[in-house]
């Protein structure tokens, strides 16, 4: 009996039914490991950690797998997982549906600035599209043209043509859907009615019908058995009333998961569970572990000719980036240099313009005196392309060019703007000539690797386990170019000490999920040596709309590191607004969630209006705030076992992967000794080696990271 590889649409009805309890759950990171398995990592108030896998290959599947069953996170994420981080991290899982009784699931993320889908197509050759919320896709796995469907990045989202669902036709829809066939029964239910072989099987089988039945002898009471049976199917599906079951063979080989006790499989060897995704995560984790078994017992001669091809197409395609970097970076200097070149016609048109806007002048009139001068044939009016009082900037046409200009800026200010867009982009192709070497060496590797497997003449023991022979691509240790698997660090009965004294710590402080410092002042002193120290023109400065929160900074580089231009992900900016938020009296007063804005350090000054007084620690902020709203008031506090050993706390999103283990808090009615007090013992019960706990995570310790005001622990 062959072994199931793919969900079938029963399985995605009962799927749907139990994904919906995450609902609500905050999405951590997405992740892509080769071509076609895709995971989520969550987290649900009521649930903690969950850990979705979609699987698009030789495995079509889509379900919850247990955190120790999740592969260690790939070293560099490609860009669909960054495609889909970028959209979804910070977000909620706001639905999870199958599109009619297709084997297509689509889960929805919401977020304050977009909502995402991903659609899971778990058939044919399998593919995941990233769809915004017009439809169109982003990004998908594979790009499919057909004459029925298109599924292309820019393109809208098509799906499959609509089929009979068997779980919602009445039974007259049935009966003509059956009667309109020239099959027998079984063939009849697994096609025209899509259930597939094996449910059709069953169908007939509960219902007492012969399977081989030619369709035109079958009676009404034959019919109304089998539509008597759907009915029944449906109704359990719908109601969540699953009673799950594995099936393997007497030697151990698991062939079958179902949602429900099969009298098709009734001759197998049968495992209840609580839930489907317990089955199907138990399932497939055994499929994979013999598959891996039974390669082991018969080496086989791995594909290099692939991985060949696919080093060089990433080659390709990096130096075509380089390239484009190139290009872009030559681009904005010439428009710098545009500026100086006509630099009488540009500061003519940027001071018009700041002369009409101080005199009070509305945009729209703005731009209408300019068109009636570009009719009168006035140069400086010629120039102007558009005007947008959206963000003060008018775009000028200057010998075929056309330059986006900051009113409120010079010529000079605006040509070093596009300068300094060019040193950026020159820095992203520096990167990306490092990067090519990168491939190159893996390219070298594997190109290594093929030659000592075919010097080997058929004889694959004489390699070690990457392919090479003795003596072969091991990094100086010895060990292998593999990544280690990492340490379970609660079970260790012994964990050396590795302490660090940063300038940091002296202050609130957390690293994001993508490495950035992020400080926040204790107190009003705090607050000002922060603003008058270590705000830097790069940073980003956050602060809650609310009374009493710390001064919070997000560092682009550290103190010691020369100011640059930093593209700081959208991610970090986040968890710095729910450390902002969390931090503030939105905590003390109790409240779920808060707003937080951030502005750049040029907008932040601790020079009064006149006639104005600022109290210690307080500041000014002038110009337009980007606001980060309904922010969940929750931190978490850890320990971290590896680098440096010590307590951690912050943003839950941003602790969680760093952390051995760590606990999530929201605002409650222990106080804050009491509730770091039960965070010691909590963290100490789950660790073998309970001195650690006491030497690095002291209750004092873990207090300096809980908020001011009562907390509750969320465990």
């Amino acid at each position: 009996m062959d072994q199931k590889r793919e969900l079938t649409s029963v399985d995605l009805t009962a799927i749907v039914g139990e994904l919906g309890r995450y609902e609500g759950a905050k999405v951590d990171k997405a992740y892509l490991y080769g071509e076609d398995l895709l995971r989520l990592k969550l987290r649900h108030y009521d649930h903690g950690r969950v850990e979705l896998l979609i699987e698009v290959g030789d495995r079509k599947r889509c379900h919850t797998v247990a955190p120790e069953r999740v592969p260690a996170a790939p070293d560099r994420p490609p860009e669909f997982a960054k495609t889909i981080r970028s959209r979804i991290a910070g977000g909620e899982l706001a639905s999870v549906e199958q599109f009619e009784f297709d084997r297509i699931l689509t889960v929805e993320f919401e977020r304050p600035d977009n909502n995402t889908t991903i659609v899971a197509e778990l058939f044919g050759d399998g593919n995941v599209a990233v769809v915004d919320e017009h439809g169109e896709v982003l990004r998908s796995l594979e790009t499919v043209r057909l004459k029925s469907r298109t599924v292309a990045p820019g393109a809208s989202y098509e799906y499959p043509a609509s089929r009979i669902h068997p779980l919602e036709v009445s039974f007259d829809r049935f009966r003509a859907a059956m009667e309109d066939s020239d099959t027998d029964v079984v063939r009849t239910l697994a096609t025209q009615l899509n259930f597939g072989g094996l449910y059709g099987e069953e169908i007939c089988s509960r219902a007492g019908v012969e399977k081989t039945l030619d369709i035109g002898e079958v009676t009404d009471d034959q019919l109304r058995a089998l539509y008597d049976v759907i009915d029944r199917l449906r109704d359990r599906l719908a109601a969540g009333d699953l009673d799950p079951r594995l099936y393997e063979t007497d030697d151990g080989t698991v062939v079958d998961v179902t949602p429900l006790p099969l009298e098709e499989r009734s001759d197998l060897d049968a495992t209840g569970f609580d839930d489907f995704q317990s089955a199907l995560d138990d399932y497939f984790h055994r499929l994979e572990t013999d598959a891996e078994t039974e390669t082991d017992t018969a080496p086989q001669r791995p594909d290099f000719e692939s991985e060949i091809a696919k080093q060089r197409r990433i080659i390709e395609q990096q130096e075509n980036a380089i390239e484009n970097f190139t290009e872009q970076a030559e681009a904005e200097r010439e428009r710098a240099e545009l500026l100086y070149a006509n630099y009488d016609l540009v500061d003519e048109i940027l001071t018009t313009v700041r002369e009409a806007r101080e005199a009070g002048t509305e945009w729209d009139q703005i731009e209408e005196t300019l068109a009636a001068g570009a009719e009168r044939g006035i140069p400086a009016a010629e120039a102007v392309a558009s005007v947008d009082g959206s963000d003060g900037t008018v775009t000028v046409t200057v010998e075929d060019s056309r330059i986006e200009l900051n009113v409120a800026d010079g010529v000079e200010k605006n040509a070093d703007r596009l300068y300094q867009e060019a040193k950026r982009i020159e820095e992203k192709r520096a990167g990306a000539r490092e990067a090519i070497e990168n491939t190159r060496e893996q390219l070298a590797a594997v190109e290594e690797r093929k030659r000592r497997w075919e010097e080997a003449d058929g004889h694959p023991d004489d390699l070690d386990e990457d392919g090479a022979g003795e003596g072969g691509d091991e990094d100086e240790s010895g060990g292998s170019d593999d990544e280690s698997e990492e340490t379970d660090w609660l079970s260790e009965p012994s964990i050396p000490l590795r302490t660090t004294d940063e300038w940091y710590e002296e202050f609130r402080w957390f690293h994001t999920s993508d490495d950035f410092l992020v400080i926040g002042g204790r107190d009003a002193d705090q607050n000002e040596a922060i603003v008058k120290k270590y705000l830097d023109s790069n940073d980003l400065f956050f602060h809650a709309q609310a009374h009493g929160g710390p001064v919070t900074v997000l560092k682009a580089t550290g103190p010691s590191e020369p100011a640059r231009d930093v593209d700081i992900p959208e991610q970090s900016r986040r968890e710095a607004a729910q450390f902002a938020v969390a931090y503030a009296s939105v905590w003390k007063d109790g409240r779920g969630a808060g707003d937080a804005y951030e502005v750049t350090p040029d907008q932040v000054s601790k020079t009064p209006e006149s006639g104005e007084y600022l109290e210690k620690g307080g500041f000014v902020v002038r110009g337009d705030r980007t606001y980060h709203r309904d922010v969940p008031a929750r931190v978490a506090v850890g320990v971290q076992a590896e680098e440096v050993t010590r307590v951690i706390g912050g943003p839950p999103s941003a602790i969680t992967d760093r952390a051995a283990t760590s606990i999530e808090l929201e605002p409650g009615k222990f106080a804050q000794n009491d509730a770091a007090v039960k965070c010691y013992r909590e963290l100490k019960s789950r660790f073998a080696d309970e001195t650690f706990v006491r030497k690095v995570a002291s209750a004092d310790r873990i207090q300096e990271f809980l908020p001011p005001g009562g907390s509750d622990l969320r465990l």
